[in-house]
């Protein structure tokens, strides 16, 4: 999956659902009340719970829950 992949799949993301990702090495992050940030300079996929911005790598990514 490549970033502009991943930035379609979690345009819903609007602070009113929760969002969980699952990366290589079975690592997994959970964001509450999860809101996809604008696409920036940087072209990074950023998403925020409103205290917080997670990184997210595109390319280690294995599969997001969306509740």
């Amino acid at each position: 999956m490549n970033t502009d992949q991943l930035r379609q799949s979690l345009r819903e993301l609007d602070g009113k659902r929760a969002a969980a990702f699952y990366f290589n090495g079975a690592a997994e992050c959970t964001v509450s009340n999860a809101m996809l940030l604008p696409d920036e300079a940087d072209h990074m996929v950023k998403v925020t719970d409103g205290k917080h911005v997670f990184i997210i790598d595109a390319a280690q990514l294995v599969w997001i829950r969306i509740g």
